[in-house]
C-alpha cells in the first residue's frame, strides 16, 4: 500500500508541476483532465502526508519514553504514544477508504421521483417527508436540489414528485 501511495504522492507533485506550466492552458480539454485528476489525488494525498506526520509524530514519542529517566516525561510520552496511535489508525483507515476505486457514477446528476402509492392522505404526507428528506440530504451534502414536477395533496402532502440533484 506505501508503494502505491508514494506513486499516487509522485503523480500527484507531477500533475501540480503540469498545472504551472503555461502550456497546459492552451489546450482547455487538457487542462480540465489534469486539473480534475490533480483534483481527485488531491485529498489522498494530504490525507497520506497526515499519515507520514502522525507516523513521525509517533515514532519521536516512543523515542522520549525509551530515553527518558524522569517518571513523568515517560507518562506523558505514554500518554501521547497512545493517542498518536488511535490517530494514526484512524488515518490510515481513511487512506485506505480514499483508495477504493470510484464509481464512474458518482460525479453524475440523479433525478429522483417520489410517488405517493396506495394508502391515501397518509402516502402522501410520508411522501412529501421523504422528498423533505432528501432535500435536506442533498443540502447537507452540498448539492442541488431543483423540483423539476409536483403534485401535491390538499392536506399538505405530495402524490408524486420529481426532482433533479446535482
Amino acid at each position: 500500500m506505501l508503494e502505491k501511495l508514494d506513486q499516487i504522492e509522485a503523480r500527484y507533485e507531477a500533475l501540480t508541476e503540469e498545472l504551472s506550466s503555461p502550456e497546459v492552458f492552451s489546450d482547455p480539454s487538457n487542462y480540465a483532465k489534469v486539473s480534475k485528476q490533480h483534483r481527485a489525488l488531491g485529498e489522498i494525498v494530504s490525507k497520506y502526508r497526515q499519515w507520514k506526520q502522525l507516523k513521525s509524530e509517533l515514532a519521536g514519542a516512543k523515542e522520549l519514553f525509551d530515553s527518558s529517566d524522569d517518571e513523568e516525561m515517560r507518562e506523558l510520552a505514554r500518554v501521547e504514544t497512545a493517542t498518536l496511535e488511535a490517530q494514526l489508525e484512524q488515518a490510515g483507515e481513511d487512506l485506505r477508504i480514499l483508495l477504493l476505486p470510484r464509481d464512474p457514477n458518482d460525479e453524475k446528476n440523479v433525478i429522483l421521483e417520489i410517488r405517493a402509492g396506495t394508502g391515501g392522505d397518509e402516502a402522501t404526507l410520508f411522501a412529501a417527508e421523504m422528498l423533505r428528506m432528501y432535500g435536506r440530504y442533498a443540502e447537507r451534502q452540498g448539492w442541488r436540489m431543483e423540483i423539476l414536477d409536483a403534485s401535491e395533496s390538499g392536506i399538505g402532502g405530495v402524490k408524486e414528485a420529481i426532482a433533479l440533484i446535482e
